[in-house]
């Protein structure tokens, strides 16, 4: 638990990458085009109800037409050159038709509704790419090359090469992966391995570009070229599982296509066979355009988006953000739920869990807690902070300490109360106790032994150089961990997973406090990926919780992403399908249930416009379905089912006690 009597500041949360430039609301085209649309619409339909004159509202209508429906339209029309059918331009042509016969109004509200649906999905974009040209930030741009003969050089980060030797002073971060090749300091790997606590880092031990050098200073031999490292990876990695689930849709939008083809063959023979059959050829369009407007999908797409929208909404009031309708789809869908360990299932905070004292030790707990935390008070370590805020939590009023000093990756020393106490890494305090035979030394090391066996990370208080107490420090774990993973198992019908960076003792004693049976440890960001894959090669739809940048490619390869919006990282925030604001871990299984039911809804609401348009049509094509009652049964089954999904809006659509149980 080394320190430093210098000012320099450690943070005790992973680091995030940044500071990362973020696309602005209006900066994209595509929003403004979007929000011109809505404003025009807004105002057209104001004009329209207070009686204006025809022309004005009509003009302002038709400007909406032009501002939201040009890029689609343009987009459709470049699809069509390479002979597939975009729904969106089948909805400007739906709209085009609605002005034709009159309905000037219907269409504009349909060009609005896709007009801001493709702004939003651009902004999503902007926003994830900005947030993986942050990561690379992680790493620093230059680095100190050492000569052979000792000289420093600085040069850029990425013309490091294989064998070079690069100096990391404290405080700064790594540039490159590589080995420890002299020198000794811990070292905060919370950005690659998920790991709350730094970790000792000496001669032999692997370092990663963009961790964070502590209080020692490090000769590091480069091991892998800038492109290469893993810092690096993870960006790439969360590019290619974002083009991946780009590719995810709404269940409606699956089929359109095929919809959208028999549309418009379907109006086409309305509109030609009556003429071939010697109808007018007003009459004939009359009945297509009728058609159209009946047959057009924006009431199934209106089916589909104000359930799920609402549900969005509800969440929302309840602390998690659903990025879109697709998101909350699919987190419907969910069978199995992996989590990450740090900052996850735990608080990623360090605390002093137990205090072990030695045979023939003459202290107390209180005691042995208030020398140690006099001696720490000065380290800026957040093991030291973590004993510090146990003694002031029990009320020690802490002495000051005299002729503290720190050694990088060993710990601290300082007289306390006319006692010489030393407190930090076992391995290298114990190693320097005279007598080796002493039963405090023996007991230390077994102590030391089954605190590390159990996943603690053991801490060792000296007093005149023997061994008088062990610490045992441990994250938090968070106090609804349990209740979370018992109504997911519910839920879901599976056990979770815990996949984390940390070390497997670690990982199983918080697995078994929590109740997850299957554990993953040691995983480098990659290695998540790969397991998420290989989960979801075995049928399994895996929704993935995380909070740190090692956690970013799971969240972009599963099949959702869930962060943690406390301490989550700027790449995972824009990375994630959703985020859980407030760090509330109870809301994970409510959202999944108030998923599911969004679901439901939208189905119930497909059948009843699939039902509207099946009679409507058939009367259509039968009969003769007069205009105004075409348009009426339209705009009918459109309220009906905009109501019906709006029901999810309501406060008891969150029910958080139907799935989390103590």
């Amino acid at each position: 638990m080394a320190s430093s009597t210098a000012t320099q500041t450690r943070p005790t949360v992973a680091p995030t990458a940044g500071p990362v430039r973020r696309t602005r609301l209006f900066e994209l085209p595509e929003m403004r085009w979007a929000a011109a649309a809505l404003a025009l619409f807004l105002v057209g339909l104001a004009a329209q109800r207070l009686g204006a004159p025809s022309w004005l509202w009509s003009t302002l209508y038709l400007a909406c037409y032009v501002s939201g429906g040009w890029e689609p339209g343009l987009a459709g029309l470049q699809a069509l050159r390479e002979k597939t059918l975009d729904v969106d331009l089948l909805m400007v042509v739906a709209a085009i038709g609605a002005a034709s016969i009159g309905q000037v109004m219907d269409g504009g509200l349909l060009i609005v509704i896709f007009a801001t649906s493709g702004a939003l999905e651009a902004l999503a974009t902007a926003r994830t790419e900005d947030s993986v040209r942050g990561l690379l930030d992680l790493a620093p741009d230059t680095a100190t090359r050492l000569s052979v003969g000792g000289g420093e050089q600085t040069v850029k980060a990425a013309d490091l090469e294989v064998g070079d030797v690069i100096l990391v002073r404290p405080g700064d971060r790594i540039a490159a992966d590589g080995e420890v090749v002299s020198g000794a300091s811990e070292v905060d790997q919370a950005t690659i391995t998920g790991e709350p606590l730094p970790v000792d880092k000496t001669v032999g031990d692997e370092v990663f570009a963009g961790t964070l050098n502590g209080t020692g200073a490090l000769r590091v031999r480069v091991d892998r070229r800038a492109e290469d490292c893993v810092v690096a990876r993870i960006a790439t990695l969360v590019e290619e599982a974002g083009r991946t689930k780009a590719k995810t849709q709404l269940f409606i939008e699956k089929v359109e296509q095929r919809y959208s083809l028999g549309m418009v063959a379907v109006t086409i023979a309305v509109f030609v066979v009556p003429l071939l059959f010697g109808d007018p050829l007003q009459s004939a369009l009359l009945r297509a355009m009728t058609f159209m407007i009946v047959a057009s999908p924006c009431a199934v797409v209106l089916a589909t988006m104000p359930p799920l929208l609402a549900a969005i909404a509800n969440a929302g009031r309840h602390g998690v953000l659903v990025k879109s309708a697709v998101v909350m789809e699919q987190l419907g869908t969910t069978t199995r739920v992996a989590f990450d360990k740090t900052g996850t299932l735990t608080r990623g905070t360090p605390e002093l869990a137990d205090i072990r004292l030695l045979p023939g030790t003459a202290f107390t707990d209180e005691q042995i807690l208030r020398l140690a935390a006099a001696a720490e008070h000065p380290s800026e370590h957040p093991l030291a902070a973590a004993v510090v805020r146990a003694a002031h939590a029990r009320g020690l009023q802490l002495p000051v300490a005299g002729e503290f000093a720190s050694q990088p990756g060993r710990g601290v020393s300082a007289v306390i109360d006319g006692h010489f106490i030393r407190v930090g890494s076992p391995a290298a305090l114990l190693d320097s106790v005279h007598d080796e035979q002493t039963a405090q030394a023996a007991a230390a090391r077994a102590a030391v032994d089954g605190l590390q066996h159990s996943g603690r990370t053991a801490v060792v208080v000296l007093c005149e150089q023997q061994p008088v107490a062990v610490l045992a420090i441990t994250d938090q774990v968070r106090p609804e961990a349990a209740a979370t993973v018992a109504a997911v198992t519910e839920l879901t019908g599976a056990a979770p997973i815990l996949l984390t960076g940390d070390n497997a003792a670690t990982a199983t004693r918080l697995a078994r406090e929590v109740g997850i049976a299957d554990v993953q440890a040691g995983l480098l960001p990659d290695d998540k990926v790969a397991a998420v894959r290989e989960l979801e090669a075995q049928g399994a739809r895996v929704t993935v919780v995380g909070d740190g940048i090692n956690d970013a490619p799971a969240l972009a390869a599963a099949h959702a992403g869930i962060a943690m919006g406390g301490n989550g990282s700027d790449l995972t925030l824009q990375t994630a399908d959703a985020v859980v604001v407030r760090d509330d871990l109870t809301t994970i299984p409510t959202v999944i249930t108030l998923s599911r039911r969004a679901r439901r809804v939208v189905v119930a609401n497909l059948v009843i416009a699939a039902t509207f348009i099946a009679v409507l049509v058939i009367w259509d094509l039968a009969g003769h379905l007069p205009l105004p009652l075409g348009v009426a049964g339209h705009e009918g089954s459109t309220i009906i089912v905009g109501l019906n999904g709006l029901r999810l809006l309501a406060p008891r659509a969150w029910n958080p006690a139907r799935v989390v149980r103590p």
